[in-house]
This record gives C-alpha cells, structure tokens and sequence, in this order.
C-alpha cells in the first residue's frame, strides 16, 4: 500500500543506484525521535507510524533501550539514544515527541527547539506559565511548529459537538461546563510520579486540562477572569497526593459567557467526560441536543451518533487523527490547528490562573494580571 507519494527525479535516482524505485514512492518524509519511552510514547508511536508522512526513527530513554529490539517491536529501523544531545544533533531527524515528565518539559522543549526540530509535546506544556511561555518563544524564534496533545479536540465527542456549535443549531452559547472525573489511583502506572507535585502539579495540570481547555474550544478562549477552589478526597487510596485533587473552576468570559470546568482525579466511579452546554437556540448534554432552531421535541433530547470519551487509557486516545493534522499542517507550512503551542499557552494562561485563584481560597484571578 502506498501511504505517501515523494516527488521523485533522476537525480535522486542516480543519487541512490541500488535503492528500488518503489521505495521512493513509498518514502515518508519525517523522520521522528522519541524522548522518554513510558505508557504514552507507546501510543505516540503506533499513531505516528499510522500517518502517511512520518516515522519513529529514534528513540532516547534514561534506561538502556536496544535498537534492535525497537525495531522489531515498532517496525521500521530505530535507533536507540541515551543522550538527548546526541540525538536531537542527528540531522535525520525533523521532528522530536517529547513524553517525558512533565518537570522535564521545558529544558527538552527548549533544546529541540534550538536544534531546529518541530515539536509534539505531551500535556502539561510544563509546570509554570513562564516556562510555557519561553518554550512558545523558543519554538517561535527558532521557526519551528508545535503540537501539544490536547488530543481531546480530535475526539469523536468533540467533533460532533463543534460541528453543533458551528451549524448554529444551540444558537449563541452563555453557560457552558465542561468537567472531568477519573479516578487516577495506584492501578495506573502514572500513579507513581503523579502523585507528587513536582510532576503531578495540581488536579487541573495533571488531567483536568483536557476538559478546561475543550471548554475554551467551545466556548471561544476570551477569558477576563477565572475563580476557583480546591479540595481533596479523605480515601486512603489518593492519600499519597501531595496537592489537591478535585477543583472546580468558574470562568468569566469577555462576552458575558460564563462556564464552569470540574477537574477529578480522586473520584471511585467510571471515567466520565461531562458536556453540558446552553445558548439561544438549544441546548447540548453529553451526547444528546435539543434545538428549538430544528424545532425538536423539547420533552425529550434527541440523541446524536458519536462515541464519547470514556477512558482514561492512552492506548484509546486520538492521536492519530491529531498527529495526521499536525504533518499535513507541516507539509503546508502552516501552524497545527486547533493545538498549536500559541493556542495551548491561552489555554495554560487560564489553567495557571485557576490554580492560581484556588491557592489563594477563591480569589478571583484576571488573565491580564498574569504578567
């Protein structure tokens, strides 16, 4: 099967006499390097490799990886690198995944940057709004493009639910909320490190993010201020936490919209991704609408065709469709949409400033007082 057409021209072929025509054809065009090989780099990979255009070729780890053993796990041929250095020197390499701890985010970020690499990088961005900010600056002066996985835009729950929005059928949006319940508890391997603050950082930061920043998608991302509180659960099984658990959030937007976003890392029940949307014209729960535009039945919700989010488990997050976006978004020169590192630092503006208001018991906290 053919993924990806490369131009081809004589030169190339006479370049490389003994490599098949074939595999010009077949070539794709970014070569990717892995940093930190965990629980999401597996999921990075499969879904990079999925994509017509890319390939994981590289691999760096703080533990001793066997190239051999990569590839023949993977496909392809990796190669394995314990320095970051080392391998972000590769000129090979066009694209660097960085999915390491979060605390680690800014100095790797930073340096792929310099290297000339474009960028996918996990959520958090990092563990401070200034940290974001100077991996956006490093990104910007150094001309590379960003991707930040905020993967949940990409959903099939959001699809739909944007594709509601933007055909007009809930009219003008005033109150929306967005809240996200998943118990993070030591049957998860990420339980280990995100416990701690150094990593972990709050329950917004760790998790919570996917649902705050899919309520500035939808409810637009002009926020004047956010207020909020925090709490934790008194279960023996979240006592290992070093901060705050649950927190619900309160967001003014400059159009008079209000929302409100629920982060819950502590919770017993099934992972659960809450929508709930009001306008002029209808209204959205979840994965059922009513539209007075369409004229429904408004004793009943009429039911829309999409699978929500509902686990907790990367291996089930779209990355593919997101990674896909980002590489054609390459191949046209342009920005990512919808995750690009200067729409995700809006997003981290209001996430810091809402644990920022939760630190100081509920004080309303503007956005243009950040600094």
């Amino acid at each position: 099967m053919i993924h990806h057409v490369t131009p081809v021209c004589l030169y190339d072929i006479e370049k490389h006499p003994r490599t098949p025509f074939l595999s010009f054809l077949t070539m794709k065009k970014y070569n990717v390097g892995i940093i930190g090989y965990g629980w999401a780099a597996t999921a990075h990979i499969d879904a990079i490799n999925a994509s017509k255009q890319a390939q994981v070729t590289a691999i760096y780890s703080s533990r001793p990886l066997d190239s051999a053993e990569l590839s023949a796990k993977h496909g392809g041929t990796i190669k394995a690198y314990q320095s970051i250095d080392a391998m972000l020197a590769d000129p090979e390499i066009h694209v660097v995944d960085i999915t390491s701890y979060p605390s680690q985010h800014r100095n790797q970020a930073i340096a792929a940057a310099n290297a000339k690499k474009h960028i996918i990088l996990e959520k958090p961005m990092a563990n401070s709004l200034q940290e974001v900010r100077e991996i956006v600056a490093a990104a910007k002066s150094n001309g590379v493009k960003g991707c930040v996985c905020f993967e949940c835009r990409f959903s099939g729950q959001f699809t739909v639910t944007k594709s509601v929005l933007d055909q007009g059928l809930l009219g003008d949006l005033h109150y929306g909320e967005v809240d996200y319940y998943h118990g993070i508890g030591p049957w998860y391997g990420q339980f280990r490190w995100n416990t701690g603050k150094k990593d972990g950082g709050s329950a917004l930061l760790t998790a919570g993010c996917h649902a705050l920043d899919a309520l500035l998608m939808v409810m637009g991302n002009e926020v004047e201020s956010v207020t909020s509180f925090s709490t934790k659960s008194k279960s023996d099984i979240f006592a290992p936490y070093e901060y705050d658990t649950t927190s619900c959030t309160l967001v003014k937007f400059k159009n008079g919209a209000v929302g409100k976003c629920a982060a819950v890392v502590d919770c017993l029940q099934p992972y659960y991704f809450h929508t709930h949307l009001v306008g002029s014209q209808g209204s959205l729960l979840d994965n059922k609408f009513h539209s007075h535009k369409l004229h429904t039945d408004k004793k009943s919700w009429s039911n829309l065709s999409m699978h929500m989010l509902d686990s907790g488990d990367v291996a089930d997050h779209p990355y593919t469709t997101q990674f896909q976006a980002f590489f054609d978004a390459l191949d046209e020169g342009k920005d990512m949409p919808l995750t690009s590192f200067s729409e995700s630092l809006r997003s981290f503006e209001v996430i810091f400033a809402a644990d920022r208001s939760a630190e100081l018991g509920g004080v309303p906290v503007k956005i243009s007082d950040l600094g």
